[in-house]
């Protein structure tokens, strides 16, 4: 089965990150047996598109944690990811903004922020998840 989300990545056991979600690939993501949608894309990049309500229709777990930019790249931000991935347990759970690019920045700081990781291999884990454009960031916040 194909979801067409750009950039989809299927990183570990039951985690998925990727792009942008359309009301087709929403649909796609419930048959493929994704239980959790986890949205990073804050209210004016959804298009017109009230994800939330179509994710309610499909039976799906939505959760909306918005990333704006570098400025929600936080500590704060980063547990709350951690607590949403807690509650969907084992559950398939898509964790995605427009590109992908805030998913794997999160990431990266949710591993080595809460999970002890080591800033090199916590940049590796985000760009696993689909760091792209704000890995200079990610670095700098590591370091810190």
């Amino acid at each position: 089965m194909s979801i067409a989300i750009p950039n989809l990545l299927f990183v570990e056991p039951n985690h998925y990150a990727g792009g942008y979600v359309s009301p087709e690939a929403l649909v796609q993501v419930k048959e493929a047996g994704i239980t959790h949608v986890i949205d990073m894309l804050p209210a004016g990049e959804h298009g017109g598109f009230d994800e939330s309500a179509a994710a309610a229709e499909l039976g799906l777990f939505y959760a909306h944690l918005p990333v704006q930019g570098g400025h929600d790249l936080n500590r704060s931000t980063a547990e709350a990811l951690d607590r949403l991935l807690s509650e969907a347990g084992d559950s398939p759970v898509l964790v995605h903004c427009m590109s992908g690019n805030r998913v794997g920045a999160l990431f990266a700081l949710r591993a080595h922020w809460l999970q002890g990781v080591p800033a090199a291999e916590a940049l590796a884990i985000g760009r696993q998840y689909g760091l792209t454009k704000l890995e200079p960031l990610v670095v700098q916040l590591l370091s810190n």
